[in-house]
């Protein structure tokens, strides 16, 4: 297969889709098939171009047997809602040339993921040109996340971009999703359940295994041997609803056998780190190496998944693959009835979303049940390895691939 790969982020040193979709690419290219990637340079969770790469030429590299081009594009220092708009608008129009400087190699297929949205007009027209199929990923639903978080508001606005982007979902050949529940809100935006498809966000279990060994960064933090560390790791943003994360460690603040350890970065750092002045039971520490990631959760006892209401069912957190994995029981702010909290609700506790007092009651609860910690863990691991391991998931994604392009050019 010939595989047209477009989006903003790729790249496996990143958080969120810009591991996954790295990592599909390398597999996808392991495998045989000639993989190409039009993309930007990587900034992400940082917003900040990274050293090495820049945001104002276009470039081209070869990276583990995929053919990577790189478009400029305008990253804000501090992201608004408008200013978010702006640059995915910004790397929607200026990856054009190299997204049409494709047409010549005639992919099979293109496939386009979302974030960003306003890379689907110019995905969708290149396919019809090269007579390929045309896939359209959906890792969240950015209109409607923009829309629930206040980002973007009027309803006027909202009955255009949800008509515009109806119209485009039901014109891709497949449309895919992270969960059952995504996938059911795209049926409800028209498009035919024939041309849906289920791609989880998956994990490398081989490598993110439960950690049995006594963890470095606890003496590296401070942190005693027999302290409850709570773990929150992944990126810093707008939608993780990480007020909590300070509240609850406030509320525990005289537990000092309950210790919070908060990694990462993203726009919502600074005001966490404010949030959490003052509170001695609480480290922070920056985005630490891929090669450190089973240890780093490793340290924890308790997992820590925070989820702002308003975007239940938007999205479905990338770093609950790598909680499940290592083992670990996870507290997350989820509804029941969402499909997050019933994944949680078998290996963890639910806390009413945005409620620090909820979360850190549940915090306590298992702070005070090492069997029940232990018990959730396995259940939390077992889970990882029958639904979400990496070479299962990425082998179904590829014969579906083959049956989509099966059906020939168009």
């Amino acid at each position: 297969m010939k595989l047209l790969l477009y989006g903003i982020n790729f790249a496996p040193e990143m958080t969120g889709i810009g591991k996954y979709t790295g990592e599909m690419a390398q597999w996808l290219a392991a495998k045989g098939h000639e993989v190409r990637v039009v993309t930007a340079p990587p900034y992400y969770p940082a917003w900040a171009v990274w050293q090495g790469y820049s945001a104002k030429r276009y470039t081209r590299e070869q990276w583990h047997g995929v053919e990577v081009l790189r478009a400029p594009l305008w990253v804000p220092r501090k992201p608004t809602g408008l200013r978010r708009l702006l640059h995915l608008g910004s790397f929607a129009l200026t990856s054009l040339p190299s997204l049409f400087g494709q047409w010549r190699w005639r992919p099979d297929l293109v496939w386009v993921v979302v974030p960003a949205f306003a890379c689907t007009p110019g995905a969708l027209a290149l396919a019809r040109l090269a007579g390929a199929k045309a896939w359209l990923h959906i890792q969240d639903y950015e209109v409607d996340a923009a829309f629930e978080l206040g980002l973007l508001k009027g309803g006027r606005l909202r009955a255009c971009v949800t008509w515009a982007e109806s119209w485009l979902l039901r014109r891709f050949d497949r449309v895919s999703t992270i969960s059952q529940r995504m996938l059911d809100r795209a049926r409800s935006k028209g498009v035919d359940g024939a041309r849906l498809a289920h791609l989880p966000n998956w994990v490398d279990v081989s490598a993110v295994r439960p950690w049995t060994q006594a963890s470095s960064y606890r003496e590296q933090l401070g942190i005693a041997q027999d302290a409850v560390v709570a773990l929150y790791s992944g990126n810093m943003g707008a939608k993780q609803g990480l007020e909590v994360l300070a509240e609850a460690a406030a509320l525990l603040r005289h537990q000092s056998s309950i210790q919070f350890v908060y990694c990462g970065d993203g726009v919502g750092r600074e005001a966490l780190v404010q949030g959490c002045a003052g509170l001695s039971n609480v480290r922070f520490l920056d985005l630490q190496p891929a090669e450190r990631l089973p240890e780093l959760l490793g340290l924890a006892d308790i997992h820590l998944l925070p989820q702002r209401a308003d975007a239940a069912d938007l999205v479905m957190p990338s770093k609950l693959t790598g909680m499940l994995s290592s083992g670990r029981p996870v507290v997350a702010g989820a509804r029941p009835d969402t499909e997050l909290g019933q994944v949680v609700a078998n290996c963890g506790m639910l806390a009413v979303p945005d409620d620090a007092a909820s979360f850190a009651a549940a915090v306590e609860s298992l702070a005070a049940q090492p069997d029940l910690r232990q018990t959730l863990g396995r259940r939390a691991r077992a889970w990882a390895e029958e639904k979400l391991a990496r070479d299962a998931v990425l082998s179904h994604f590829e014969q579906a691939l083959q049956d989509c392009i099966a059906g020939g050019r168009r």
